[in-house]
């Protein structure tokens, strides 16, 4: 027969300083340990919720990002040209040729510089990027050196406020509108007129580095890329947005999820010792009471079961804790260097239900592991010699 569970929780109410200390270890290896997978949940959030289902992109065959590709005016006009496009309300295919640079900007309250990325796009950029929104201000007037700039970088970037004037690629600009993509990779953007860009930075004009066009219905994805990938005239490769921008994510958020459980781990480790230490000493302080037990009837699995169900009655607790300490660092803004594109990428922490669930389930093994041995240690104590410590 079980041991009654009203028994653990008395004793773990009984012994509650050193129950208290096993709650904090495991509470402080879960808080680091949700708290570091929700940097890395932030920075994936902010490249994969970037572009549109509808929105696909096009660049030269080969490369692995936009910054290495090249399509040229003539090419842009034939993927204009391609089915399955949707169209403005005067017609015009909804495609936007891109160009993007690099340039080195201050960071706001460090006094060194952060490299930022200037997306130089099309006018027709409002229309092909449905998830930037002006915030404030107005969109660029082509042929004008005029900045639209997102959200996260105008807040962690100096000089970019509206109306300030920022001077890079050799021109004075004129900051006239402030965007929000909703926390995507955009809003760590610069935006301005794409001819204007590549003249500032002495680039062929009419060239892009890709294009990005928006379908009609997410069907016609199939036909469009089918299209392109078989015209002679073109070497390309089409992708859908939104999977190319979460794809850039995997270097940086692997690193930071690497870095997280081994932290954790580490954390974890000292937290195991910490709940063998206090389950070990529960054996031996209740030698007499596992001996009556066991001659009451209660036979070794029971008390194994019953030692393991405290340890985790603990590591509960400290998991709980450890989710409640990381829960306020969730919205916070930091910003970081996207290895993989060399930019600097503002995006949140992110603590989401199945983080936290992760983090109750990293406590629960803790405690299991710490639980183990105390408990076949209990079961195995020789019951006439504790019943004669009576």
């Amino acid at each position: 027969m079980a041991i009654p569970i009203a028994y653990n929780i008395r004793s773990v109410r009984v012994r509650w300083v050193s129950a208290v200390v096993a709650v904090v270890g495991i509470a402080g290896a879960v808080g680091v340990f949700v708290a570091m997978l929700a940097l890395a949940n932030g920075f994936e959030a902010a490249l994969a919720t970037s572009g549109s289902p509808l929105n696909v992109k096009v660049r030269r065959a080969g490369t692995n990002s936009e910054m290495e590709s090249g399509v040229s005016l003539d090419e842009t006009r034939i993927i204009g040209d391609a089915p399955g496009l949707a169209r403005g309300a005067d017609g015009s295919p909804l495609i936007s040729g891109e160009v993007v640079v690099v340039t080195a900007l201050p960071k706001a309250g460090y006094g060194t510089d952060a490299n930022v990325s200037v997306r130089g796009v099309s006018p027709l950029a409002a229309q092909v990027h449905d998830v930037v929104k002006i915030a404030e201000g107005r969109f660029f007037q082509p042929g004008l050196a005029e900045l639209i700039v997102g959200r996260g970088v105008a807040a962690t970037i100096e000089g970019l406020s509206l109306g300030s004037r920022p001077r890079f690629g050799g021109r004075e600009w004129t900051v006239v509108g402030l965007f929000d993509s909703n926390g995507s990779a955009f809003d760590s953007e610069i935006w301005c007129d794409a001819r204007l860009l590549n003249e500032s930075f002495g680039r062929p004009t009419g060239v892009s580095q890709s294009v990005t066009a928006r379908l009609s219905s997410i069907e016609a994805f199939k036909v469009f890329k089918d299209t392109l990938t078989s015209d002679p005239r073109l070497s390309v490769q089409v992708q859908h947005e939104q999977e190319y921008y979460a794809s850039r994510s995997t270097m940086m958020s692997t690193l930071i999820r690497s870095l997280g459980f081994l932290v954790a781990v580490v954390m974890g480790i000292g937290s195991v010792f910490g709940a063998l230490n206090t389950m070990y000493s529960a054996v031996a302080a209740r030698a007499r009471e596992i001996a009556t037990l066991r001659a009451l009837g209660f036979g070794p699995l029971s008390v194994v079961v019953s030692f393991v169900f405290e340890s985790l009655l603990i590591a509960l607790a400290g998991g709980i804790v450890g989710c409640l300490l990381a829960l306020p660092v969730n919205g916070i803004g930091v910003s970081t260097m996207n290895w993989q594109t060399f930019s600097h990428l503002a995006f949140a922490f992110r603590v989401t239900p199945m983080l936290m669930l992760l983090g109750v389930s990293f406590a629960l093994m803790m405690g299991l592991v710490g639980g183990l041995l105390p408990a076949i240690r209990a079961a195995r104590l020789p019951i006439a010699s504790a019943l004669r410590e009576l």
